[in-house]
């Protein structure tokens, strides 16, 4: 118990801290609009006697009843009041019981809402919007039944004109009876279970993956928004904003105009003809259209195009700036009454591919400029439901720190929130959207541990038109975000052939003909390897050879590997008995762990940490993961990288991050911790970027920009393990844009190394001030392949200071003093000196440091604005003495 209270104090605090931590301004609901987020109670359907109208009726008493968590799921709310254990420590997971075994109604609940709202009056009206609900439901409002026939579909927004309904003195009633997905699949072990959870049209991890344990009420609930909206007559549903950016832009300097295309849907619900003006406005300027509404009717009114002079475009991260635009809609009655508005942010670029005969792959260009994709899969940000603003844009912001430029939504969840898209929009991840379905549930293999044969499973899910309704809607949701980019059928197999073909030939050319649609993720519309076909991986811990000189897909969908925490972030979900390191047989292959790690998916480091010195326990273990780690994803980048427009045109690292506490690819925890993967990415992704490959020694320069580089300077150097300094090589090198360039080859310096006890490659590349610009640290094996140096390294002679610079924001300087040994490999940490734990999140310019002799270092630290005043940074580096630990001085 006292572990379980432990986790949920931290689960508190980073939730706590989270709700403080954005600086950027999010477009707040408009006045006529709020959320239903507070004050929910909930029972479950066997304890209740009444029906719907006597629940929304004004004589029920719900105070008695359970608080309930809205927008979440039935898991969440009993997680928040103690009648389960977290399912994200240890094997609590295993004491909840699963609604295969228990049947749907230990999952059915009632959740009820009392709110303040006045009738309206002169014609205005009063919406309840439904954002999400997981499955089916019935909906009660004052005694009055809402929903006509079950309300069904997880991924289908609903809204209901209650203005016939709201009570007279304003005090109503609202209840909600929700219902389990109406298959529950078998959590047998299988991907996604037994397969049939894939039967509706939801999530498919709730039945359990390779990187999950099954959710136990299979994400049961009310789990997005509610809200209540008030308009005059004419209400706007969904709106259409295309942006036209045609030739080849720079993302600096005057730029020829571009094209704004607009509709949108609007909807006069009374009994009368109305008119008024339909009008959008964009930087300083307004675009309007007369409309004439029939009574009950909906259409969509289509603006004329405008022309947007020397716009300011929006780039992908590292490519240029994301610049947004305001755009304010409106609906305007007699000139003067508002009936209803939305305000947009809209980023004006254009999304082209095409097909590059030499790779064999697809092509991404935004604003006419071929950019190469380096991204991320995601999964969701929490298993649980738990979505926030906030928590998306700390998640989305690693994607970014990692220099990435792209996340790929897996298809085995959901199509991303809104909240998500804003993120990518404010960061400049472009987004590969699959839609719902799996090869593994879906039918693409033979899987003994599916209920139904290949050919019923290809068919899935049941409701086909559940399916095609559910992805109209979501597409309208989301189709204004620039980050959007890529539509995708499904992972790893296409939707059934009814489903594919509605999607092609009439959904998305009605709906958002913009984008690309790829029919599956790893299609051969999209790559094509060497030898013919496509695929993905490989997958699991690799030697860094395979990186640099093995091709593989030349745009890789799903390549990745392992993503262990350090200690401090596996202490937060093992309990203190089970942190116990696993132990690689190299005879048998074999891995020897605790339950617990193998509970929540461990995935192996092979041989790879014995490299670094047999892990003596939990600690070490962790400690050497992150060598491991970081070097992993460093090569991953940086192979790829130096083959690109060669052999690949963009590879999507699977993956970047884990909605539950597993200890496979993520670059951070689930607790939001980073560990060394990101800082990995971070190096080996950078824009400009020098490289070494560790087979051949190459030394090679990447530049992912649109400008050229000149006049820099390329100093190549070697440090022995005594500390000994030797320079290779000082050399002026320059690189055209968006391109790779071989320099040379120091594989006789690095043989050199390999015969002691291996050493280090520093390579720096410096501008014409002398300032680095670029610069990578190799910590080189011996001949044996083993890091022999690395074990008994000689101290190194780091002195570290901080400087405060404003609430939220410090700096640390790192130097290392000039004849003392590199400092290498040095964790920063922020903490909390009352609790002594990490303040999560908190986000460093680079972490995992190594200080060349005589150097300096500085690295931004960013965190929440109202933490405590207590704080301190904390350096944990390989070579010192001691962690050392500086208070911060405000």
């Amino acid at each position: 118990m006292p572990q379980l209270l432990r986790i949920n104090k931290l689960n508190f605090r980073i939730v706590f801290t989270l709700t403080v931590l954005l600086t950027v301004r999010f477009t707040a609901h408009a006045q006529n609009s709020y959320e239903l987020n507070t004050g929910w109670k909930c029972a479950a359907i066997k304890d209740v006697k009444q029906d719907g109208y006597q629940l929304s009726g004004a004589s029920f008493n719900s105070n008695s009843w359970m608080p309930a968590t809205v927008p979440g799921t039935v898991l969440t709310t009993l997680l928040n009041n103690k009648k389960i254990p977290d399912p994200f420590y240890g094997m609590n997971n295993e004491l909840i019981p699963d609604i295969y075994k228990t049947g749907a109604e230990y999952y059915t609940y009632w959740f009820v809402k009392e709110f303040n709202e006045l009738p309206a009056t002169a014609g205005n009206q009063v919406y309840l919007n439904l954002r999400g609900v997981n499955y089916s439901c019935d909906i009660y409002l004052n005694g009055h039944k809402l929903n006509k026939t079950l309300q069904k579909g997880m991924f289908l927004r609903f809204s209901y004109n209650i203005t016939p309904f709201v009570a007279k003195n304003g005090h109503n009633k609202l209840a909600i009876l929700v219902y389990p997905p109406d298959v529950l699949g078998n959590a047998n072990g299988g991907q996604g279970g037994d397969g049939t959870i894939a039967r509706n049209v939801g999530l498919q991890y709730t039945a359990g993956w390779d990187w999950i344990q099954p959710v136990r009420d299979r994400n049961t609930g009310i789990w997005d928004k509610v809200t209540i909206k008030k308009t005059s007559p004419v209400r706007i549903t969904d709106t259409h904003v295309i942006t036209k950016v045609p030739g080849v832009r720079r993302f600096d300097g005057f730029q020829q105009p571009a094209t704004i295309k607009f509709e949108a849907e609007v909807n006069n619900p009374t009994a009368k003809i109305v008119r008024g003006v339909l009008n959008y406005e964009i930087a300083g300027a307004a675009v309007s259209k007369n409309v004439t509404l029939k009574p009950n009717a909906t259409v969509t009114v289509t603006l004329n195009d405008y022309i947007l002079k020397n716009p300011k475009l929006w780039w992908p991260n590292g490519y240029g700036p994301q610049n947004l635009y305001d755009v304010k809609v409106k609906f305007v009655i007699n000139g003067k009454t508002v009936s209803d508005q939305q305000s947009l942010k809209v980023g004006v670029r254009e999304i082209q591919s095409e097909w590059n005969e030499h790779t064999g792959s697809r092509q991404i260009a935004v604003n006419g400029q071929k950019i190469f994709i380096k991204g991320g899969n995601w999964i969701i940000s929490d298993a649980m439901l738990r979505l926030s603003d906030l928590r998306y844009d700390a998640e989305v912001r690693f994607h970014h720190d990692m220099n990435l430029n792209l996340i790929r939504v897996w298809g085995g969840a959901m199509i991303e929130r809104p909240e998500f898209y804003d993120a990518c929009d404010r960061y400049g991840l472009l987004v590969f959207q699959d839609l719902w379905g799996s090869g593994d549930c879906n039918g693409r293999w033979i899987d003994p541990m599916k209920l139904d044969d290949q050919w019923t499973r290809r068919q899935y899910p049941n409701n086909h038109r559940l399916f095609l309704r559910s992805a109209e809607d979501q597409i309208k949701m989301i189709r204004n975000h620039a980050s959007l980019a890529i539509w995708c059928g499904g992972n790893e197999i296409t939707p059934p052939e009814d489903i594919l073909v509605a999607l092609k030939d009439t959904i998305l050319p009605k709906l958002d003909n913009t984008r690309w649609f790829v029919d599956y993720s790893n299609s051969e519309e999209m790559s094509r390897n060497v030898w013919g076909g496509n695929g993905d991986g490989p997958y699991g811990i690799q030697p860094l050879s395979v990186f640099w000189e093995h091709q593989t897909y030349p745009f890789n969908s799903e390549i990745g590997s392992v993503g262990v925490g350090d200690y401090e972030s596996l202490k937060r979900f093992i309990p203190a008995q089970n942190q116990i390191a696993p132990v690689y047989d190299e005879q048998t292959h074999k891995t020897k762990m605790d339950s617990v790690w193998a509970y929540h998916k461990y995935i192996g480091y092979d041989t790879s940490i014995n490299k670094y010195g047999k892990a003596k326990n939990a600690e070490d273990f962790a400690r050497k993961a992150q060598l491991v780690n970081y070097d992993q994803y460093r090569g991953l980048a940086e192979g790829f990288t130096a083959h690109m427009w060669d052999w690949y045109t963009g590879f999507i690292i699977w993956k970047t991050q884990n909605p539950w506490t597993a200890m496979r690819g993520q670059m951070y925890d689930y607790y939001l911790d980073p560990n060394a993967c990101l800082y990995g990415l971070h190096n080996g992704s950078e824009p400009l970027h020098v490289m070494c490959n560790p087979v051949t020694g190459m030394v090679t320069l990447a530049n992912n920009t649109f400008k050229p580089k000149r006049s820099m300077m390329l100093v190549v150097k070697t440090f022995d393990m005594d500390g000994k300094e030797k320079l290779l090589t000082q050399v002026f090198v320059d690189i055209v844009p968006s391109s790779t360039k071989k320099i040379l080859s120091v594989k006789k310096a690095m043989d050199e190394m390999a015969a002691k006890e291996g050493g280090f490659l520093s390579l720096q590349l410096l501008n014409t001030d002398k300032s680095v610009i670029s610069e990578n640290l190799y910590w080189l094996p011996d001949s044996k392949g083993e890091f022999s140096g690395l074990q008994n390294m000689k101290a190194d002679g780091l002195v570290s200071t901080t400087r405060f610079i404003k609430p939220g924001k410090i700096e640390v300087i790192l130097n290392n003093k000039q004849q003392k040994m590199l400092s290498f490999f040095n964790r920063i940490s922020l903490i909390d000196q009352d609790t002594k734990q990490r303040i999560l999140p908190a986000f460093y310019t680079d972490n995992y440091i190594s200080v060349l002799p005589g150097a300096e270092k500085k690295i931004i630290v960013e965190y929440p604005v109202t933490t405590g005043k207590n704080l301190t940074i904390e350096i944990d580096g390989w070579n010192s003495a001691a962690k050392t630990t500086i208070k911060i001085q405000n």
